[in-house]
């Protein structure tokens, strides 16, 4: 038989997270004591009241099809979630659930864009981003934030970045894989920028309970009418409410545009699945308990791991703001311990050290590694050691 994969797929380049996260259970389930900093998920079980409701729902016999884009009681939960923290409001035509995030960012970018539009994605950037633009063919367009800067890329950049071919671009704040808040200021001039240059907003807001240090998240849409009639809010219970495997993510937007994907997800999933929708609603309905416990344990971790990981000889790294990710530029050690390039020193981490980490191209940066702080102090600090130790013994002077 003949076989020709389609075009489309040919030059999508694989999760680095999900080959990294594969090769570590490989090597955990053959015997090797492997310390999993690789993780983009909580590592708590979902709140109780989420799996009671789940499971009532079920025992109720809602176990059929629902509305494509979702129960309008899930709607109505986030719609008065985003009265309640971002004082915006929405209509249920505004708001569609989709299955996870990222399969509504997928979406979005199907119906959004057209052959040869551009999308302005900072760097570094969650490795979803590129391909899935690049799979509805548009032409991803990278603009660098630096250290310097926090990781965060200015409005003068996304300015300079525009051309007659733009169609939106992305900001993620608290960011994957930097943990970097873009504060209030930042987010006025880009909500100025992207006005005077008429291109949406795609605003990703996963991270959006996981901040520290007194840090406060702002939604872009907040800040004006304009800036909320041009942002896409994409947001979930996955890294709020630790329910990363019930896949339940959600827009909220211009309705013409989320009427397009609804009528894409009717062809495509038929709906979200319904158990976890009742859980969802549950998630934003119930109390609120477990999520501020989650958070201050990330704090918690986030504290007594920086200056650990800080101290490593060759690593310099910003204390992240937000999420449960470190990002340290490790090109002094990558070069002081003898390796080419970031992805030979993390997979000689995996492999000497047995500590997985991600290596930073998969993100856009080509210096760095990303570390996860979802995981119990004792693994993270287990890990650091044996990252210092690899370190200093591979260290050419």
């Amino acid at each position: 038989m003949r076989k020709q994969l389609a075009s489309r797929v040919t030059t999508l380049s694989p999760s680095t997270t999900l080959a990294i996260t594969a090769k570590a259970k490989e090597m955990k389930a053959s015997g090797f004591d492997i310390v999993g900093l690789g993780a983009g998920e909580p590592d708590f079980n979902t709140p109780e009241n989420i799996l009671e409701a789940a499971y009532q729902s079920m025992k109720d016999g809602k176990t059929k099809y629902t509305p494509s884009g979702g129960l309008p009681e899930l709607k109505d939960a986030i719609i008065d979630k985003l009265k309640r923290d971002q004082g915006l409001t929405y209509n249920r035509n505004e708001v569609l659930i989709g299955v996870g995030a990222k399969h509504v960012l997928f979406t979005l970018f199907q119906v959004l864009l057209n052959k040869g539009d551009e999308v302005i994605i900072p760097s570094p950037y969650w490795v979803s981003y590129p391909e899935q633009v690049k799979l509805a063919e548009g032409k991803p367009v990278f603009i660098e934030g630096t250290a310097a800067e926090q990781f965060k890329v200015t409005a003068k950049q996304i300015s300079e970045a525009v051309t007659a071919q733009t169609k939106a671009v992305i900001i993620n704040s608290p960011g994957n894989p930097t943990g970097m808040i873009y504060s209030k200021e930042e987010l006025e001039a880009i909500a100025d920028v992207c006005r005077e240059k008429d291109i949406w907003i795609i605003s990703d807001e996963i991270y959006e309970k996981l901040v520290y240090d007194g840090k406060e998240h702002i939604s872009i849409a907040q800040l004006s009418d304009d800036a909320k009639e041009r942002t896409f809010i994409i947001n979930g219970v996955s890294k709020s409410h630790s329910m990363t495997g019930w896949r339940i993510g959600y827009i909220a937007g211009d309705a013409e545009v989320v009427g397009a994907m609804t009528n894409l997800a009717s062809h495509s999933t038929s709906n979200p699945a319904t158990t976890s929708q009742y859980a969802a609603i549950e998630a934003y309905n119930g109390p609120q308990d477990a999520v501020e416990t989650m958070r201050k344990d990330f704090e918690s971790r986030l504290n007594q791991a920086y200056p650990k990981l800080a101290a490593i000889p060759g690593f310099h790294v910003l204390k992240p703001q937000g999420a449960f990710y470190f990002l340290p530029d490790v090109q002094e050690a990558v070069e002081k311990t003898g390796y080419a390039n970031v992805d030979d020193f993390a997979h000689a981490l995996l492999t000497e050290a047995n500590v997985a980490v991600i290596p930073g191209t998969g993100f856009g940066s080509e210096t760095t590694i990303r570390l996860s702080y979802a995981t119990s102090i004792d693994q993270l600090e287990k890990g650091i050691a044996r990252i210092e130790k690899f370190v200093k013994d591979h260290w050419k002077a």
